[in-house]
């Protein structure tokens, strides 16, 4: 698989010059079949969906979209996806089933129509279908997915294990563990539905929207901490655990202080030469790679643009 990180920003965009080098678009990964030449399947339609029209080499997008939840952050994106917003696209967008029994496009519609937006779903053109996913398994665009519930705030949350027989991913990027109780830690419970998605997984793509000071204050908004996402890595066995979903105040230099942090954990070596981890300059495909120190995983701070090949 080739995953590209298209938003890695959580809440609002955030634009400006201290925001450069780790992205100010929200939530939006896209994957792509090994040795294809465009993404057919995206995971959340926040603002970095628009990142995904350069990908297609000028054709439409022929794909399934799959929203983890409906909040702001993660359907933003949706309008303004040329690449989907054309003749000839086919998009198949999946979200969640909705407590109150709505289809998926009444679902959208309440955010995404006047007075709020000019049109709704079906004023998007080509080809779109929307339907709603429970948990358990379905199938994607040639790939398996296990949907799980997550707790979040504010509506129905799925994290997803996305694999195509060969490398797993798992998504969770909006994730409140603390709603299930404190943990071990104090930064929230390491609960079923989290270990079994990202068990062994190539790639964990994590919410890390608080420091762990946060938590006590910030954790009732619906996030985990970063120290969180790196021990649901660890536990599960997961390989790299990707932080993202970052605060929309969180500087690059902010995030720089993370990265530092997390680089190596406590009594291992630097996760390989420090260069190919710093989100500076063009972004470099990283390739999978061993446990950097035994069975700790290796740590990355997500930034916009990069590409992982598994």
């Amino acid at each position: 698989m080739r995953l590209y990180l298209c938003g890695v920003r959580g809440s609002t965009p955030a634009p400006g010059a201290d925001f450069l080098r780790y992205g100010g678009h929200t939530s939006c990964v896209a994957i792509a079949h090994d040795g294809a030449a465009r993404p057919t399947l995206v995971l959340d339609a926040g603002t970095g969906l628009r990142q995904v029209t350069p990908l297609l080499g000028g054709q439409p997008f022929d794909g399934t979209i799959l929203l983890t939840h409906l909040h702001w952050d993660h359907v933003h994106g949706l309008p303004f996806f040329t690449g989907g917003d054309c003749e000839g696209s086919r998009v198949s967008l999946l979200l969640p089933e909705q407590d109150d029994g709505a289809s998926a496009e009444q679902a959208l519609a309440k955010g995404m129509s006047p007075p709020h937006f000019p049109i709704g779903p079906t004023g998007l053109r080509g080809a779109w279908t929307f339907g709603t996913v429970a948990p358990g398994q379905l199938k994607a665009e040639g790939f398996t997915i296990e949907a799980r519930a997550i707790p979040h705030k504010g509506g129905a949350t799925l994290g997803y294990r996305v694999s195509d027989g060969s490398s797993v991913i798992a998504y969770l990027p909006d994730h409140c563990p603390t709603a299930l109780g404190p943990g071990p830690e104090g930064w929230g419970e390491y609960h079923a539905a989290a270990l079994e998605l990202a068990s062994d997984a190539d790639v964990l793509l994590h919410d890390a929207f608080l420091l762990a000071d946060e938590v006590p204050a910030e954790a009732f908004f619906g996030h985990a901490a970063i120290d969180y996402a790196i021990g649901l890595g660890r536990r599960a066995g997961a390989r790299r655990v990707v932080l993202t979903h970052h605060k929309p105040g969180r500087t690059d230099a902010a995030l720089d202080e993370v990265a530092s942090r997390v680089a190596a954990p406590a009594g291992a070596p630097p996760p390989g030469p420090p260069g190919n981890h710093t989100p500076t300059g063009a972004p470099r495909p990283r390739e999978n790679a061993p446990y950097p120190g035994g069975d700790s995983p290796e740590v990355i701070v997500a930034a916009e643009g990069e590409i992982f090949e598994l």
